[in-house]
């Protein structure tokens, strides 16, 4: 496994892919890393040749926290038909009617996806998050940790939720939006909105 983005997301994300049992191998990013607590070799950033070798045999996980960022090199690599894998966390629960999209998903300790929900290509959902029933995350979205959306939320694609937020049931949230940590969110967001807050606003 080639990790890509090797900060604090990506040291959770080769935390988890190690722990569910894949040998992460080398790291890209746009510089080499002074700090190195894995031991990863360093490739260059994503666009270099020995990077590109390295895809052509080995699946890729994109650990980058930042949505448009992640949501960039998601395109690209996947453009140029390599493996991108999910990261999923060995004590994450996930219901059997859950759909779990495959490629670039990141599902943290102890986070939770309850019965009918989807999750979209690129989307985190981070440590001890809980998506109820029902709900809809879509691409590239990133549900923060300890974040819980009730039952049939609607995240909009590369929407921010931040940590310990609380959704209320039933609520849309549109596209590029951000949700403050700890709000509580008891309206409809409209796209490209940023709220903060109890409620929020």
């Amino acid at each position: 496994m080639i990790l890509i983005g090797y900060s604090g997301h990506g040291f959770v994300a080769c935390s988890i892919l190690k722990t569910a049992g894949s040998i992460v191998i080398a790291y890209c990013d746009n510089e080499e890393k002074k700090y190195n607590p894995f031991q990863l070799q360093y490739l260059g950033n994503e666009d270099s040749e020995l990077a590109k070798q390295a895809f052509e045999k080995n699946a890729i996980f994109i650990g980058i926290g930042n949505n448009v960022i992640r949501q960039k090199v998601f395109e690209k690599l996947h453009n140029d038909c390599f493996q991108i894998a999910n990261a999923i966390h060995p004590s994450s629960i996930i219901c059997t009617s859950a759909a779990i999209a495959n490629k670039g998903v990141m599902l943290g300790a102890r986070s939770t996806i309850q019965p009918l929900a989807k999750i979209g290509n690129g989307v985190i959902c981070n440590t001890g998050c809980i998506i109820e029933h029902e709900c809809v995350v879509e691409a590239f979205s990133h549900i923060g940790p300890g974040a819980i959306l009730c039952g049939n939320v609607h995240v909009g694609e590369g929407s921010f939720i931040g940590a310990g937020a609380v959704v209320r049931q039933g609520i849309t949230i549109g596209k590029n939006c951000i949700v403050g940590a700890g709000a509580v969110v008891v309206n409809d967001i409209p796209d490209f909105s940023k709220v903060v807050g109890i409620p929020a606003r």
